[in-house]
């Protein structure tokens, strides 16, 4: 455990530096990365898995079709106000995400296993309206009484549709939100946060959206959870190369993964996440709860799946 020192003493003010980082090529980066990170791990077969599923996210995203935007007027709107235009909590939901549903099931069922299987024929048979529930509940958080193993496949759905709209929209039609620690583009909390390299970026901490995939900063040694600036400090795996931190704050008793690209400019927020479980149960046994989700991994019962 190491505590850092505060967060001014770090990097330059924000309002020098991008706010907004949206990679080029999330999904298929993903995909790459998980099968890296499979090779020699423990979890191979889950995560060999998982690069199908992101590769299937990559598939759909490049045929994805044409789907309502918010007008010029409405993003102007939300810029002034500090409001994120695409809120999974407000944005009326194009059913249009359904079609990349199917796709990424007729993709990922080949390599599935036999229990995923029946898993993904169900989903196949659930008709719109009750899709639409689904998806509601996963973007709500209102995990009770779903049908877990089947939730990675709709929210890797969710994430195809959200990140085609923002990425149709670009950087510029982005100001920050008057809430930080949720994205400014969704209103979706973080899955990690990265210190990225290079460029005027290099050194700064972006927070990772667990849904469209946009990265926003965040000045480092600072909460993600309650912005706090006290009793921060990091955890990691003994013997690992400290690419991959969990961030830790006294002050709520939560955490968030870090990801640092000066120790391994491949990291990934979500594969890497993914690929460190075992830091998780660390966390859980110091009685730290995580802020922010992996939709891949919204129970233990989505990795059996």
């Amino acid at each position: 455990m190491t505590t850092v020192i505060q967060p001014g003493q770090i990097e330059p003010p924000a309002g020098e530096i991008p706010f907004i980082h949206q990679p080029d090529s999330a999904f298929r980066d993903k995909t790459v990365r998980l099968r890296q990170l499979a090779e020699g791990h423990v979890m191979k077969g889950f995560l060999l898995f998982m690069a199908d599923l992101t590769d299937a996210q990559h598939a759909a995203l490049t045929v994805f079709p044409e789907a309502a935007l918010p007008t010029e007027a409405e993003l102007m709107l939300c810029r002034e106000h500090g409001m994120p235009p695409l809120s999974v909590q407000s944005w009326p939901r194009d059913p249009v995400w359904q079609e990349a549903l199917r796709q990424i099931i007729a993709q990922v069922i080949c390599t599935a296993t036999p229990e995923t299987k029946i898993i993904l024929m169900r989903l196949q048979q659930m008709d719109s309206a009750a899709l639409e529930a689904f998806a509601t509940d996963i973007l709500s958080g209102q995990f009770d009484g779903m049908e877990l193993g089947a939730a990675p496949f709709v929210a890797a759905a969710l994430q195809v549709y959200w990140t085609h709209m923002a990425s149709t929209l670009g950087t510029q039609a982005f100001a920050p939100s008057d809430i930080s620690n949720l994205c400014p583009v969704c209103a979706s909390p973080p899955a990690a946060s990265i210190v990225r390299i290079g460029g005027s970026e290099n050194g700064l901490r972006y927070l990772c959206c667990s849904v469209c995939n946009t990265q926003w900063h965040m000045v480092r040694v600072k909460c993600t959870n309650c912005e706090s600036t006290k009793g921060i400090s990091y955890f990691m795996i003994e013997g690992a190369s400290g690419a991959v931190k969990a961030e830790a704050c006294e002050e709520c008793g939560t955490y968030l993964k870090i990801m640092h690209m000066d120790k391994d400019p491949q990291v990934d927020p979500v594969a890497d996440d993914l690929a460190t479980l075992v830091l998780d149960l660390m966390m859980d046994e110091n009685g730290r709860s995580r802020s922010g989700p992996n939709l891949f991994l919204i129970s233990p019962s989505a990795i059996a799946a």
